[in-house]
């Protein structure tokens, strides 16, 4: 089923969501490390398992050069970040919590690398490994935050629904007119920006996952090439 992983995704804040609600007090900041941490882990594992089947090293070189490139040059990070802080602060003048609550969460399940290559690889592949991944951190967040900002947490299940599911949809649908030597070599790059995110949730170190994120398009151009 190739929405598994959207589905499990919205339905891991939408639990999440209530029992936060429900209990209108998050997990504690000690448990919440943990978790996280074993998630960044695991995070980083999958990523370097996605980099290491790359069979031509080049293209994946030359997609995170030219791809970050790109990428810093539009500034996606930058342009990403502002648009969340447009948002909030239209909604902290206007809106109460349930708007709030919405907007929050739906902008930090939206916006993000896994968001994007986690429906990539479920509709090229099959696999919901980084969406399920994606859904265990999803969850956890929306119990803190439903537990601050109520119900309007739970809500932002529809447009990560929407979201996702279109992505996933659109790559299962391109993914026959692309070779398997392409989706190879785009899984390889994802891996690498997985490890990226891997170290940003331990916080090792701040990388500008974001502005790498054309990279996972290049192969299909380099391909042509080589």
């Amino acid at each position: 089923m190739v929405l598994l992983g959207t589905i499990a995704n919205a339905g891991a804040i939408i639990i999440g969501g209530i029992a936060g609600s429900i209990f209108r007090k998050g997990i504690s900041k000690r448990f919440n490390n943990i978790i996280t941490s074993g998630l960044g882990l695991f995070t980083l594992g999958l990523g370097i398992t996605f980099a290491i089947g790359s069979q031509n090293a080049m293209i994946v070189i030359f997609s995170l050069v030219i791809g970050s490139i790109i990428g810093e040059w539009i500034d996606i990070e930058k342009r990403m970040n502002d648009l969340g802080n447009y948002v909030q602060d239209k909604l902290n003048s206007k809106e109460g919590n349930l708007s709030k609550g919405f907007v929050t969460a739906s902008l930090l399940y939206c916006v993000g690398t896994m968001s994007i290559m986690g429906p990539l690889r479920s509709g090229l592949l099959n696999d919901h490994n980084i969406l399920l991944t994606k859904s265990v951190l999803d969850g956890v967040t929306s119990v803190v935050f439903a537990s601050t900002l109520g119900m309007g947490v739970v809500l932002s299940f529809l447009p990560v629904l929407l979201y996702q599911g279109s992505l996933t949809l659109l790559a299962s649908y391109v993914a026959p007119y692309l070779s398997e030597a392409v989706i190879i070599e785009m899984t390889a790059v994802g891996g690498i920006l997985l490890v990226g995110m891997g170290i940003n949730i331990l916080e090792i170190k701040r990388l500008k996952v974001g502005n790498m994120l054309p990279a996972i398009f290049l192969p299909i151009i380099l391909m042509l090439f080589m």
